[in-house]
């Protein structure tokens, strides 16, 4: 189209042509390929008006979600430190380059704050403009007619009896009857429909700024940490009890939920037979709870957590944790409790260790630490018939294999030691008569004999179960919640609601019949504005029929429902701007 065509048809379409959206529009009076007219203060201006622009918005969108990615694939040192560190002696290659651009510690990046930041600043500043102009659209009315309605991509016309006036007021009660806000426009009436369109742009929009701000509250004031409870224990909510804490920067140790509770059973049955075997039916633990009232009962499930004011505690993992009494070469008890013991496989085969670290002494009376390297199988399939290792999760037929040592456990060398395992560089196996390492499995109720006097050790006949649980605070996850079922209803409404606008003319002809025009412009081409117009132009024929042909003009008067031929010449005459976020 030439640049005469152009402006002709904005002549024709006036105010009519307006956007019916409100994405800004580009400023043609600037240039950035180094025009003299673009200063310091153009180029500030450029910038900010390509960051709030829905070309970057997307962009930075797809790269947060981009950058996502490594935080999910690679281990981080916000959720597991030991598994970062595994990580990082299995791949020595790949290790000091995921170091430099900070993959183990994604969310906390300097590269995703920008990304995030950047993202959270362009939705700010491309809604605070738009929402500001909706409002002023809602309190405007609908603009006149244009001159030219048959340039308007729906359009209908036919001559009528009745008075002008007289059509124009049916057709304003009609188009007020279908929900249109309308109002006398001189010759004509102006109406407009589908503002919740726009309302559902903005309003989703508004919704991605709210879930940025939640997700960045939640980290920001989030306390989350794990604890291994033993049946008959108990756990209170003080930093000192947790096994591993984390907690976002803006976090205060006096803002832990004052509660405690104790487990007083937990409860797992396994699928017996067929390919599912050993798959777990039940996997709860039964606790009493306090908050500094009276004591209540609760059951916590897997996804279904226990609720304690602004915490909730999570059953995350479980396993077995057998009973075993140490005694020195005299037979005083040096210890006796359920050591939890950490599950390998499915069927929790599990490992730990026995630590008898105050209270013993060797034959001789020199104080000494025991050490005592456990695996056990919960369901053994039974000497000569398979290898230690479980069957079945459940509780049919346990045993222990126990390997002893003597020594310097290294606990009190100022060292971070890991409770399960043993640090055996000061330690002694012991050995039997022949000179052979001493190792014995144990059936419950079965004693292993330390050698030269050095006691024994015991498999009672019990075996507790343990749980893990995982005791967390993160405010904003209602605000997220909130702001994604608002995102998904204003995505819904500027989906599927179209915004139009129609207009009615009715003036008196040369000949003295009165000329009824009807016309619809929307947002873009779409066949359900034709065929409302063709439903406008039936309820409207209703109040001004169409006048008999006459001879002298043998013109047909029938009105025309179904949008005529746009010239080939004329361009959509709705704005092209920018498109919606």
């Amino acid at each position: 189209m030439s640049k005469t065509d152009t402006t002709e048809q904005q002549e024709n379409l006036g105010e009519a042509g307006a956007q019916l959206s409100t994405a800004p529009t580009e400023d043609r009076g600037e240039t950035v390929l180094g025009g003299p007219t673009l200063g310091v203060v153009g180029w500030i201006r450029w910038f900010w008006r390509q960051l709030t622009s829905m070309r970057v918005a997307l962009i930075l969108l797809f790269l947060l979600s981009l950058g996502a990615v490594p935080g999910s694939l690679i281990p981080q040192n916000s959720a597991d430190e030991l598994k970062v560190q595994a990580f990082k002696e299995a791949h020595e290659t790949l290790t000091p380059l995921y170091e430099k651009l900070q993959f183990f510690d994604v969310y906390s990046s300097v590269w995703f704050s920008a990304i995030y930041i950047l993202l959270f600043v362009s939705l700010i500043g491309c809604i605070v403009p738009r929402s500001w102009q909706f409002v002023g659209q809602l309190r405007s009315r609908p603009p006149g007619a244009p001159r030219r309605l048959d340039r308007l991509p729906a359009y209908a016309t036919w001559r009528t009896g009745a008075e002008p006036e007289q059509v124009r007021t049916a057709a304003l009660a009609v188009l007020k009857g279908r929900r249109f806000r309308a109002h006398p426009a001189e010759n004509a009436v102006a109406a407009e429909k589908g503002y919740l369109r726009e309302a559902g742009n903005l309003a989703f929009h508004v919704a991605l700024i709210v879930m940025l701000v939640a997700f960045a509250w939640g980290q920001l004031l989030k306390s989350e940490g794990g604890k291994l409870i033993v049946e008959g224990d108990g756990f209170s909510n003080t930093l000192t009890q947790y096994d591993d804490f984390k907690s976002g920067s803006l976090f205060g140790i006096d803002e832990l939920e004052p509660f405690n509770f104790t487990l007083d059973s937990f409860t797992g049955t396994y699928e017996k037979s067929g390919p599912q075997r050993g798959t777990p039916r039940t996997f709860e633990a039964a606790v009493t709870y306090s908050r500094g009232g009276a004591d209540e009962k609760a059951v916590i499930r897997v996804n279904e957590p226990l609720k304690v004011g602004d915490s909730k505690v999570y059953l995350i993992a479980h396993g077995y944790a057998p009973v075993v009494t140490v005694k020195d070469g005299r037979g005083k008890t040096v210890f006796h409790g359920a050591v939890p013991l950490l599950p390998i496989d499915n069927n929790i085969t599990s490992t730990g260790a026995i630590k008898v670290m105050d209270g013993y002494r060797d034959k001789n009376g020199k104080k000494e630490q025991l050490g005592f390297q456990a695996f056990f199988v919960p369901t053994f399939a039974g000497a000569g018939k398979g290898t230690m290792f479980s069957q079945f999760p459940a509780l049919d037929f346990p045993v222990m294999a126990l390997t002893g040592f003597h020594g310097d456990l290294r606990v009190n060398s100022g060292l971070p030691q890991n409770v399960y395992q043993l640090d055996k560089s000061k330690m002694t196996q012991f050995t039997d008569a022949s000179g052979s390492k001493l190792a014995q499995r144990l059936l419950p109720g079965e004693t292993m004999t330390l050698p030269d006097g050095a006691g024994s050790i015991t498999f009672e006949k019990d075996v507790k179960e343990w749980a893990s649980f995982q005791i967390s605070q993160q405010p904003g996850n209602g605000l997220a919640l909130a702001g994604a079922i608002a995102a998904i209803a204003g995505l819904t409404g500027s989906l599927f609601i179209q915004r139009r606008r129609v207009w009615v003319r009715a003036v008196r002809g040369e000949d003295g019949v009165t000329v009824v025009e009807m016309a619809g412009l929307g947002r873009s081409e779409s066949a359900k504005l034709p065929e409302e117009l063709g439903d406008l132009v039936v309820a409207l024929t209703a109040e001004a029929p169409p006048a008999p042909a006459t001879p002298e003009d043998g013109r047909d008067t029938a009105p025309a429902t179904a949008p005529e031929p746009a010239d080939e010449s004329a361009e959509d005459p709705a704005p092209s701007g920018e498109a919606d976020k």
